[in-house]
């Protein structure tokens, strides 16, 4: 991780931003402790699930049942274990990225090696699952600390903006509902590591970022998109080199050792259909709507919504790819990346209630106007309601309500968008440069001029007197 230079003066320092962090993850803990509680029986204490409990004290985490679904609690290694389905055909194996099912596996073995140690009677119940809980909650937090952190320097004046981060109600509920706070903070950490002018650092952390959740990646595709306007195409280059390298480093021996196991991830995302938080979905509830596919039996590929979510995502990079070359102004790092990982959001078939963590960084970077950004928040933790009661009773008038959140989630994702696009082609508009900063995320583009490759620079005119529309540029560190 690069280093973390001291937090411009106007902000908060670090011991402040260390306990803004702790507020919120704080609040988090206590929203899923109340499905840590454990019931007697005659064969020993139980997990309490007990009617939906789960769902009723809003307190549900994949990290429980994952422990045992995954074959975690036996002990064995993730992708060489293998499993049937209960419908007696189906083999199956870990279903998360590398980095993430090595993840689970690391703490599943300090877990026994905890109960080995202080003795623990029972091994394979409640105790088990709500230790291994305990010890991933901690690597989960650690992890957000690192991802604010490193964020930190990426405000550039707007240091404060760093509480809209750790406060987030998104970070509340869904910093312990799943593994993405490992995948954020390697994004984070990459994005700094750019900003540095380190980008071998930064392909390294952003490709350990893909082999945990994919979104990462995507990182280097506005950065080329700026590369290629500023002519800087070099660092561009190392950083796809490292990033390549780092994804194959810890995919390939799982690959090569455990092929079958390698390929579940794959499998499932090409197999599954449209998941409940998506448009797809909601459109599915509200109007009858029988999918691009029809209906299909179990574990059939909807190669039709697979191939309008591919197209669809294309098109969204395109469209930025467009914008990045036609702004007046070179666009900043934050504004490109949140358009493409908002973009994939929007148009992929699954949204996970916890991928929204990924926007949350870059939401605040890119946007840098809190009370939009924080409608957003506020709108999507509160998916979490409908949604449990989704779940716990499959009620229509539930279904509904949910699905009819999660297209007003979808609509102010959009007008985040539109908000950026705008600031992208009204510059002077934009807060971060009205605050004298011209990209606190660009490293090598900060202030840099146009100067795209001749190949490129006869396609459209991007310097001179659209320059005007930019406030005056000064560095962030003057």
């Amino acid at each position: 991780m690069p280093s973390l230079r001291p937090v411009h003066r106007t902000g908060p320092g670090w011991a402040v931003v260390v306990l803004l962090v702790a507020i919120g993850l704080s609040g988090g803990w206590l929203l899923k402790a109340p499905c840590l509680d454990t019931y007697a029986t005659p064969d020993g204490p139980v997990l309490d699930w007990r009617d939906g409990r789960q769902y009723v004290h809003l307190c549900y985490s994949d990290t429980i049942p994952l422990y045992g679904l995954e074959r975690l609690s036996n002990g064995d290694l993730p992708y060489k274990t293998s499993w049937t389905d209960p419908d007696g055909t189906t083999v199956r194996y870990m279903e998360y990225p590398v980095l993430t099912g090595l993840l689970q596996y690391v703490v599943m073995r300090a877990t026994k090696t905890w109960l080995d140690v202080t003795g623990a009677s029972i091994r394979s119940g409640p105790s088990e699952v709500v230790v291994y809980f305990v010890l991933m909650a901690i690597v989960l937090a650690l992890a957000w600390l690192v991802a604010v952190l490193a964020t930190v320097p990426l405000l550039g004046r707007r240091r404060w903006a760093v509480a809209l981060i750790a406060l987030s109600p998104l970070v509340i509920v869904h910093v312990f509902t799943n593994f993405d706070p490992l995948a954020v903070a390697l994004c984070a950490g990459g994005m700094l590591a750019w900003t540095r002018r380190r980008p071998t650092l930064a392909g390294l952390l952003l490709g350990l970022g893909a082999a945990a959740k994919l979104y990462p990646l995507f990182i280097l595709g506005p950065l080329l998109l700026l590369g290629l306007r500023t002519g800087k195409l070099g660092s561009w280059g190392r950083a796809a080199v490292a990033a390549v390298a780092a994804w194959l480093a810890v995919n390939l021996p799982i690959a090569v050792l455990y092929p079958d196991g390698w390929r579940e991830f794959f499998r499932l995302n090409s197999t599954r259909p449209a998941d409940h938080d998506t448009v797809y979905f909601a459109f599915r509830v509200l109007f009858g709507w029988e999918g691009f596919d029809g209906p299909l039996p179990a574990n059939t590929a909807p190669e039709v919504l697979n191939r309008v979510t591919l197209l669809l995502f294309a098109v969204i990079c395109l469209a930025v790819a467009v914008i990045a070359w036609t702004a007046p102004v070179r666009p900043r790092v934050a504004s490109l990346s949140f358009l493409v990982v908002a973009g994939f959001l929007l148009t992929n078939k699954v949204w996970s209630p916890q991928y929204s963590l990924w926007l949350v960084p870059l939401a605040v970077l890119a946007v840098a106007r809190w009370k939009p950004v924080l409608l957003w928040m506020g709108v999507d933790a509160a998916i979490w309601y409908p949604r449990m009661e989704y779940f716990r009773t499959f009620d229509e008038g539930t279904t509904r309500l949910f699905v009819s959140a999660v297209l007003l989630r979808d609509v102010l994702v959009l007008a985040l968008c539109a908000i950026v696009v705008r600031d992208v082609y009204r510059p002077a508009k934009d807060p971060v440069r009205q605050a004298g900063d011209d990209d606190p995320c660009g490293g090598i583009y900060e202030n840099a001029a146009d100067n795209p490759p001749r190949w490129l620079a006869g396609t459209r005119s991007i310097a001179g007197p659209a320059d005007r529309h930019a406030p005056a540029r000064t560095s962030p560190h003057s």
